[in-house]
């Protein structure tokens, strides 16, 4: 069982256009709506690739059910706090004539004080009936900055692995704790640490300041691939080339990937290498968090995992979800 955490889901919005024209009527030739967000797409990526996991955050009102609904049609298990906060909506634009997707983000409402003190009671309980956690994404307004930090004891107390897709204050404090898997893209790093990481000795560096203790740290870069470092050895990890519909969800894919190999017993340059077809794959589709396993299964030998970086890096992953 993998749980997977994340405290601003989403219902996402696809639209897809023949093509789109600025600040003039569209119509779009299809609509798709479904549960979002990082945990609910690397939780589906999972379910997906034959793992079993558990989805966890907050869902409010109408969207909130929806949100549910939908995990729960893809066989997801659920262990979602309902708050009266309605989930958010965010909207996917794809044009098809240009071969690109715009993301439109609803930022999260604050959740009060007795949701935040369920979600501790029910994290309480569950944590440690899983060897593998992935927490992921933006806190909500006015949320506690050490809520992933402080889950980081318990994880060493009872032996789990965990990958923490995180930036900002949240991550800042997280790194105080040893013996974790953080991940996040090389824009959401830069704003971390507070400057450019514009070469690749700048971004080689600055990932082995951010990596634990006896952790890895793995910085994402798109179609561009990613670095990672385990505090002694760096690798670069060029991604399979794909015609990708819509990277949104990626990210997401990717660390499920990451989490499905470690689990599995391979080499971090192995699970590299799964992270980076589940990514692929995901592009190739129109909705974020789904992927074929076929692709998977044919993308993961063209992935190039060699050690420490010596190419110039590309930019940016996509927004931050």
């Amino acid at each position: 069982m993998i749980i997977c955490l994340g405290t601003t889901p989403t219902v996402q919005r696809s639209m897809t256009f023949a093509h789109l024209r600025i600040d003039d009527v569209n119509r779009a030739a299809q609509v798709q709506e479904y549960a979002s967000g990082k945990a609910p797409n690397v939780a589906r990526v999972l379910k997906t690739l034959g793992a079993e996991p558990v989805c966890v955050g907050f869902a409010g009102g109408d969207r909130g059910r929806f949100l549910l609904d939908d995990l729960q049609h893809a066989e997801v298990r659920c262990e979602f706090v309902n708050v009266a906060a309605p989930t958010r909506l965010c909207t996917t634009v794809i044009d098809q004539a240009t071969g690109t997707a715009t993301e439109l983000v609803e930022e999260s409402l604050p959740v009060d004080p007795a949701g935040w003190d369920e979600m501790d009671r029910r994290l309480r309980a569950l944590l440690p009936t899983s060897k593998n956690w992935i927490f992921s994404g933006s806190l909500p307004p006015g949320a506690p900055q050490d809520f992933y930090a402080r889950w980081l004891p318990l994880a060493r107390e009872c032996g789990a692995r965990l990958i923490l897709d995180a930036r900002g204050e949240p991550l800042r404090l997280a790194m105080e704790h040893p013996g974790f898997v953080v991940k996040l893209n090389r824009d959401e790093l830069a704003a971390t640490l507070g400057r450019s990481l514009d070469s690749p000795v700048d971004l080689k560096q600055a990932a082995l300041a951010i990596t634990p203790a006896g952790g890895v740290a793995i910085v994402t870069m798109g179609s561009q691939g990613a670095v990672a470092s385990d505090g002694k050895n760096v690798w670069r990890l060029t991604p399979p080339k794909v015609k990708a519909i819509s990277a949104v969800g990626s990210g997401d894919a990717f660390s499920a990937g990451l989490a499905l190999g470690l689990l599995r017993g391979q080499s971090l340059p192995e699970s590299l290498a799964l992270a980076a077809a589940c990514g692929a794959a995901n592009a190739m589709t129109a909705l974020a968090g789904h992927l074929n396993p076929s692709d998977v299964e044919r993308l993961v030998s063209e992935a190039v995992v060699s050690p420490s970086p010596s190419q110039g890096e590309g930019r940016g992953e996509g927004a931050a979800r």
